[in-house]
């Protein structure tokens, strides 16, 4: 089953100024009453994925999601693609740290829940902020898609709700854990080899070859950054090696309301290291376009942060730019 509806634009209906207003005051409130009994606040890793039941569902997603984006997987055991997505949300929560909690319900067991969040299929995907839900996607669906829309669904959380997240603190399950001999984790890889091949690909102009090495690490270890940008720069490559850049400037400029042509451009802006007016010219894609084209311009958007990366501040500055114009 392929992803749909990996889009953040149903937080439209969170905008109501009633319920932004609400949830900051239960944030503010709660974080107040930590700070008054002299509590941090922090909470055990265990808190990140619960497990949720049609009796725990106002306690552990209604109410929670007062203080933290609750993000919600809908899964069964029968279900292969749901074997393949909700680890990877597992993972992710924890690599998060807090910025939001992950609520797993069995569909078989909850078939109440099912029909209330009019699900057609599974897996699927929803959030609930400051009480309300909004759909995030159905099916399995790339982790970088999943990272992206997180990332838009915990600045909507801060931004327009207050919602800093939770304080995880690992020391909470370190006395259970002493002496329980622990499984070792071994770390994957190493992927030297790889990484070295997928470079000297890149340097040799063999996009393809770049391409298939980084996604061999990732095959294995879908965490790795070094092959997430790598692979996200050698398609980048691979998109402008054999464009007409004359021809390329021109149709962006003559045709402005043509997102296809705006899209070439801000590749060609990134590769010429025109950072900014990438981002620019794809953010004001989005803001002038609706439906198909609005998607495929914040897509290609999307897919330019990972070529700079995260920390960059001209990615944080563009996610904001971004988040304005879509809510």
């Amino acid at each position: 089953m392929q992803p749909r509806n990996m889009s953040m634009s149903g937080v439209v209906d969170l905008a109501a100024v009633k319920a932004a207003g609400e949830a900051k005051a239960k944030a503010e409130q709660a974080r107040a009453e930590a700070a008054r009994t002299g509590g941090t606040g922090a909470e055990p890793p265990s808190s990140l994925v619960i497990d949720v039941d049609e009796a725990g569902f106002e306690r552990d997603v209604l109410q929670r999601s007062t203080e933290v984006p609750v993000v919600i997987d809908f899964w069964a055991e029968w279900c292969e693609p749901c074997k393949q997505l909700s680890p990877v949300l597992e993972r992710l929560a924890r690599e998060y740290n807090g910025r939001f909690v992950l609520a797993k319900i069995d569909v078989d067991a909850n078939q109440m829940l099912m029909q209330q969040f009019g699900i057609q299929g599974i897996p699927a995907v929803f959030a609930v902020v400051a009480g309300q839900a909004l759909p995030l996607f159905q099916g399995a669906a790339p982790e970088t898609q999943i990272r992206q829309t997180l990332d838009q669904l915990i600045q909507v959380g801060e931004e327009r709700f207050g919602l800093t997240g939770i304080t995880v603190d690992p020391g909470a399950e370190a006395d259970a854990a002493d002496g329980a001999g622990q499984e070792a984790v071994e770390p994957a890889g190493p992927y030297d080899a790889q990484l070295e091949a997928a470079v000297r690909a890149l340097d040799a102009n063999d996009f393809a070859g770049a391409s298939r090495a980084y996604r061999e690490v990732l095959a294995d270890d879908p965490g790795n950054s070094e092959a997430r940008l790598g692979l996200a720069q050698a398609e980048l490559l691979t998109r402008v090696q054999d464009m007409d850049q004359a021809r390329v400037r021109k149709d962006a400029a003559d045709k402005p309301g043509d997102v296809q042509a705006q899209i070439a451009a801000a590749d060609l802006d990134l590769v010429g290291g025109h950072v900014e007016d990438a981002f620019g010219r794809l953010v004001e894609a989005v803001r002038r376009t609706a439906g198909d084209d609005r998607e495929a311009a914040r897509v290609r958007l999307l897919e330019l942060f990972e070529v700079i990366g995260g920390d960059d501040p001209r990615v944080t500055a563009a996610r904001s730019a971004l988040a304005r114009v879509l809510f």
